[in-house]
């Protein structure tokens, strides 16, 4: 299951400066692609979705649910108990890669992001019991985030 993801929550932004690990500008796709890499999650195994509102943060540490597009939403079809929503695919503007350390470890999370740069919800890498990443992840993010362009 994973591990580290509890500073993320302070963050409710997402910027286009410089990420403070690599000094690199932020990598972005566009919100048209969101369906596209929705469908993916599910095949990655346990991740970390993380939903920040109000001050709040809600985590779930599972697989990301399957879903489908109806009536002006992909609507998540999660097992019970489980993982389910709906979220509205327009209102993602773009998808961005959030590369930073916590507690002395990497983490890496696909953020979900408006017009305005809100970040809607994140979902990150998720980890093996001895805290390692789980390596099919990260290769699948580091081929998403190589399709990307840089944010403006």
């Amino acid at each position: 299951m994973s591990e580290g993801t509890s500073g993320a929550a302070t963050e409710t932004r997402v910027s286009d400066k410089a990420s403070p690990d690599t000094s690199t500008p932020t990598v972005t796709l566009p919100g048209a692609r969101a369906r596209e890499i929705l469908e993916q999650l599910p095949s990655w195994g346990d991740v970390v979705t993380i939903v920040l509102h109000g001050g709040c943060v809600f985590e779930y540490k599972g697989p990301f649910p399957p879903g489908e597009v109806g009536r002006g939403f992909y609507n998540l079809k999660g097992t019970r108990p489980g993982f389910e929503g709906h979220l509205r695919l327009d209102a993602i503007d773009h998808i961005g890669f959030q590369d930073r350390r916590h507690a002395g470890r990497i983490a890496h999370a696909l953020t979900f992001n408006t017009a305005d740069g809100t970040n809607l919800f994140k979902v990150f890498l998720g980890r093996s019991d001895n805290g390692e990443l789980w390596p099919g992840q990260l290769k699948a993010y580091e081929a998403l985030r190589a399709q990307g362009g840089t944010g403006s």
